[in-house]
């Protein structure tokens, strides 16, 4: 069975410092014309870090989309100082919002955020043997994050009770608790 559409028009309608927005006339396999409304956004990573007392960090931050604060394991873009390398740019963001570095990482899993509107492919990775870096890179002036260290199954208690509802913390809780043959 043939699933892909084919691209008529495409129009570009916002370009801003984080996203691109486009618009797209397709022809779908059946020949029916669709509109399709894409968001551009930069490949990310996100980071399941891990203290030796085996607890896992959080950053409590506030996020506009929501108009909340959300619980969220440390993430960030790929970006320019990253020369499209994920795993710099997930040792470099532990740097920027927890001032650590990792001993070991590794990567977990790679996938689409939300493949439906979205076109970011974020990459998740676990980082053990944390110690405070020496070089504390500048972090991003908009952000304000506070730190919490939880355990496992505090955190999984806070999935249930809807306090994290960030698909890829939950996704790093989950399989945090898969490492550990836990529930």
């Amino acid at each position: 069975m043939n699933f892909e559409e084919k691209t008529l028009s495409e129009k570009n309608v916002f370009d801003g410092k984080l996203i691109k927005v486009t618009v797209e006339e397709v022809e779908t396999p059946k020949g029916l014309k669709a509109q399709r409304e894409i968001v551009h956004h930069a490949p990310a990573v996100a980071i399941l870090a891990l203290t030796a007392d085996h607890k896992m960090i959080l950053e409590k931050q506030w996020r506009s989309p929501i108009h909340d604060t959300t619980l969220e394991i440390p993430a960030g873009k790929v970006d320019s100082r990253d020369s499209r390398d994920a795993l710099h740019a997930a040792k470099r963001e532990l740097n920027e919002e927890t001032r650590l570095k990792a001993g070991t990482i590794k990567k977990i899993s790679s996938f689409y955020t939300s493949v439906g509107v979205l076109d970011e492919f974020m990459t998740l990775y676990l980082a053990t043997d944390l110690t405070p870096v020496e070089n504390k890179l500048p972090q991003d002036r908009d952000e304000q994050l506070v730190l919490e260290k939880v355990t496992l199954d505090e955190a999984l208690k806070m999935i249930d009770e809807g306090q994290i509802e960030d698909a890829k913390t939950i996704m790093a809780i989950y399989y945090w608790r898969g490492m550990t043959n836990h529930g």
